[in-house]
């Protein structure tokens, strides 16, 4: 089983990377707690720079890296916020970047990589993404993995140390799973820190590639069909799947229906604009206020927001999607 990260590094990498990313805002959701009939905190991490949660893994790797690494150039594959995200920090600490991403990964993510100044390369589907990456790196590239990275898990943890210190209450962190690093730092943060929270993770159907390890008790590998993107890397790694074995109390799926609706109701409670990838944890949270009860003091990760209007419209239409409606409270 592999080593898993510590309390202790996650707080060196958020000592490491604090001038590089923003402090983003913890706060309670009036409208979340009416609709779901318990107190609502969220982490807004979609106002992070990029738009997600990913430069803190990302600007944590490229800050450690040797002078050999940095001068080979890196390389990462991305459904679109981690290429984003890495896109930035590389221009910004001035070292050459390639980001491999789907053709099925946003427009606004792709063009957004673009306008960041990094290569870009397009595959037909994201199992040949990966299979380009590991070319890339074979022929020399650094490699700045999304998930499968102990440095990389511990710049996303930076989240759940923000939310330990700011939200000491929260008994329940729902926390949205691609590949898995942000759930797994920020398990490991609160676990620590929150003497008895459950953390619980989310995924789509057709992205629950999470799901399928824990089932099958090793990684296994898919191929994605959810609309969720930025949840649908092919596999999970060994490291994740530990952290999310030991530290997560279950992982929920969900529909992408429910994703949109999810976001849907986000715009309309808490008056946020989520992508899918943090739309479904509405969903995820009414099944956890009826698995745990009326005690519960919700935390939700709020991880990502970039989303067009064109996009949802697309959403909505194709699903018929509402807002969800309020929950009765429990009895």
């Amino acid at each position: 089983m592999p080593d898993l990260i510590s309390l202790d590094d996650v707080t060196a990498a958020a000592e490491r990377i604090a001038a590089h990313v923003l402090r983003t805002p913890t706060v309670s959701s009036p409208g979340l707690a009416d609709h779901l009939g318990v107190p609502v905190t969220c982490k807004l991490e979609l106002l992070q720079r990029t738009g997600s949660f990913k430069p803190r893994g990302a600007v944590h790797k490229l800050l450690g890296l040797s002078p050999a690494e940095r001068s080979a150039g890196v390389a990462a594959v991305s459904g679109g916020n981690h290429g984003i995200a890495l896109a930035e920090a590389a221009a910004a600490l001035g070292v050459a970047a390639t980001v491999v991403m789907p053709e099925s990964a946003p427009q606004r993510s792709i063009e957004a990589v673009r306008a960041r100044g990094a290569q870009l390369r397009l595959t037909p589907d994201v199992s040949a993404a990966f299979a380009l990456l590991d070319e890339l790196v074979a022929a020399g590239r650094t490699l700045v993995h999304p998930f499968d990275d102990p440095v990389v898990i511990a710049g996303q943890g930076t989240v759940g140390l923000e939310l330990a210190q700011d939200a000491r209450d929260v008994t329940d962190v729902l926390v949205s799973i691609g590949g898995g690093a942000l759930i797994s730092g920020v398990a490991t943060a609160l676990r620590a820190l929150i003497p008895g929270v459950r953390v619980w993770g989310v995924e789509t159907d057709g992205a629950d590639s999470m799901s399928r390890a824990l089932a099958a008790g090793a990684p296994v590998t898919m191929a994605p069909t959810s609309i969720v993107t930025t949840l649908a890397p092919p596999y999970v790694c060994e490291l994740t799947l530990a952290h999310v074995s030991a530290l997560v109390e279950d992982v929920i799926v969900v529909p992408d229906a429910d994703a949109v609706r999810g976001c849907l109701t986000f715009a309309e409670e808490a008056k946020v604009w989520t992508e899918p990838a943090a739309g479904c944890l509405v969903p995820a949270a009414h099944q956890v206020v009826d698995r745990v009860g009326p005690g519960a003091r919700l935390g939700l990760v709020v991880c990502g927001g970039n989303v067009t209007a064109t996009d949802v419209t697309a959403w909505v239409q194709r699903f018929a999607a509402t807002p969800f409606p309020a929950r009765v409270p429990v009895a």
